[in-house]
């Protein structure tokens, strides 16, 4: 998009300067759009294409046929509005010249990767979230991320964080290095259960057999139980694996999911020591599909890295600050290209359509050398 977007403006003989003038944008702006580092909003291709006398389908994408087919439309928008009450989509480079229709990636390809084996929470999760969808079992995230790049699966939900436990390791890192987009969100209750083959009992337990925070969680009631922790690598696995072993002595913890795909009794359900164990999923897809701005609140994640300059996490966050953007989370990190330097994961209540959002994210790249966003999505509640 940079190049075509120097190219039009160097054929209608207009200065950096003068483009950003007519358009309503800074001249850094306009000259970072040109330099790759950063895409126009919806409103601003608009005036750009409008400008320069082109499309904006052709500021997007260049000389590429134009859709003529559901299928061949949503694999060739970058970004799109859900309408649920049309149950349908819109793509906002077509809303004031025609309609077209596009499918949901949960119709279009109804399979959903999660990262684990058959009976995890993220299972669980995927489950609860999206009946009619396939699960896909993935040995890891990397895996789960890229059965959606190459299109094997649709969607893919990914644990970020924790309650109890905290964030979950390594997404932040790959997060701003894949080509997905998060589109929602999803939080999962985690109930854990004392699992065992047929005919087992709790007397006849000697250990159980789970995930390192599973065990940590249960700590209490096992030490009650007087039943000996053992650490797994994963709560789905070790169900899986006691399945395979059939001694009534050696249970696992583990989701009820779990119990019913490797025929398990429950010895004991709810044995976690505290109420409120929740994890929060983020919802991953191949295109960008952001809601509505009218649907209702929504949340918008992105990371960034900011410029080698005094106070300039602090100077970054003025912006939203003044025009009165909510943060609701806002992690560092350490890049593994860079040990050095400090980028951040952030997640603020509103849409890039906002105006105090786009005004807030404009004054940001004064201060950042990078700015990634990674989704715009429906904010979602425990209850649904």
């Amino acid at each position: 998009m940079k190049q075509r977007i120097k190219q039009s403006r160097k054929k209608r003989r207009l200065s950096q300067h003068d483009l950003a003038e007519k358009i309503g944008v800074s001249h850094s702006t306009l000259n970072r759009w040109e330099a790759g580092h950063r895409e126009p909003k919806r409103d601003h291709l608009e005036a750009l294409a409008r400008e320069l006398d082109v499309s904006v389908e052709w500021l997007m994408f260049g000389d590429v046929p134009k859709p003529q087919t559901e299928a061949a439309a949503a694999s060739s928008v970058s970004t799109q509005y859900y309408q649920p009450e049309a149950e349908s989509f819109y793509s906002a480079s077509f809303q004031k010249t025609e309609t077209i229709m596009f499918k949901h990636p949960s119709e279009e390809n109804p399979v959903i990767a999660y990262q684990g084996v058959p009976g995890a929470y993220s299972h669980l999760a995927c489950r609860e979230a999206f009946p009619d969808m396939e699960p896909m079992s993935c040995p890891s995230f990397e895996d789960a991320f890229e059965a959606v790049e190459t299109g094997r699966a649709g969607l893919a939900m990914i644990p970020i964080e924790n309650s109890l436990g905290g964030r979950v390791a390594d997404i932040h890192h790959l997060l701003p290095e894949s080509s997905l987009y998060i589109i929602g969100e999803h939080f999962q209750p985690v109930h854990h259960n004392i699992l065992a083959p047929k005919g087992a009992d709790l007397q006849s337990l000697k250990e159980v057999r789970s995930h390192t925070q599973a065990l940590a969680q249960c700590r209490n009631t096992l030490r009650e139980l007087k039943i000996d922790p053992v650490k797994h690598a994963d709560t789905a696995g070790a169900a899986r694996e006691i399945a395979e072993l059939n001694d009534p002595t050696i249970g696992a913890i583990a989701s009820s999911l779990a119990a019913e795909t490797y025929d398990l009794e429950i010895l004991r359900n709810r044995v976690e020591d505290k109420i409120g164990n929740v994890t929060r999923f983020i919802v991953m897809s191949r295109t960008r599909i952001e809601p509505d701005p009218r649907s209702g609140p929504c949340l918008t994640s992105f990371v960034f890295q900011v410029r080698s300059i005094p106070a300039a996490l602090y100077k970054s966050m003025g912006g939203f600050a003044t025009n009165g953007v909510n943060f609701i989370k806002l992690e560092s990190y350490i890049s593994i290209a860079d040990t050095g330097t400090a980028r951040f994961y952030a997640e603020i209540e509103g849409h890039p359509a906002d105006k105090a959002v786009d005004r807030a994210f404009e004054e940001l790249q004064f201060f950042t050398s990078k700015v990634k966003i990674l989704g715009t999505f429906q904010k979602r509640s425990l209850e649904k």
